[in-house]
């Protein structure tokens, strides 16, 4: 199944430069309608604060605040404008221990690096499709590990735009469509190739 993007704000919340314009430069190809960017979980929150986006997808790793912390930080701060916002972790790690932290730390979705474009998108429908419950204890607040369908969703994912807003949208797609062949270019990268750790001059 497609969605509609075009309705919402995502922001990349990554340290590594060439990383995050292809995670942005991915997101617009697949129509999302703005895409914010932050270089580390202390100017991620900032933003997040400020523009309360409607997913929030970040790196592990990065200084002076990893993705983990910042996952906390959304799920547990009062000044945290949606303490509900899906979070998709990228990392390098996979290692069951490394999954369980993260999943108790809130996070919604788990990225393994490298990952192709189409991993990144099944993500996000992941989150249309089979949104969850949210658990609070003594010591927890986030997602319910159980999943549950929602098949009457009626969010801004599957809201038709105008024809004017369309037609804008497309050119917005193909515009991050050719800027994403450019860095894929400059980083050595086909179409379908993993994207890992990039350390690329992009300049």
């Amino acid at each position: 199944m497609s969605y509609k993007f075009d309705k919402i704000r995502i922001l990349v919340v990554e340290d590594n430069n060439p990383m995050l314009e292809i995670c942005k430069s991915l997101l617009l190809t697949f129509g999302v309608g703005e895409v914010l960017s932050a270089k580390n979980g202390e100017d991620g929150f900032n933003v997040f604060k400020k523009e309360n986006p409607d997913i929030v997808v970040a790196d592990w790793m990065m200084q002076p605040m990893d993705g983990i912390s910042l996952t906390r930080r959304i799920r547990n701060d009062p000044a945290s404008p949606n303490q509900y916002v899906p979070i998709i972790l990228m990392t390098g790690f996979s290692e069951k221990k490394r999954v369980v932290q993260a999943r108790d730390s809130g996070v919604t979705e788990f990225l393994v690096k490298p990952f192709t474009a189409r991993d990144l998108y099944k993500r996000i429908a992941q989150i249309i499709e089979r949104p969850r419950q949210f658990v609070r204890s003594e010591d927890f607040f986030g997602p319910d590990r159980r999943r549950k369908a929602a098949e009457s969703f009626e969010g801004p994912f599957k809201r038709e735009s105008d024809a004017k807003l369309m037609a804008a949208q497309k050119v917005r797609m193909k515009e991050a469509s050719v800027h994403l062949d450019e860095l894929r270019s400059k980083a050595g990268l086909s179409k379908g190739d993993k994207i890992d750790i990039i350390d690329v001059d992009f300049s």
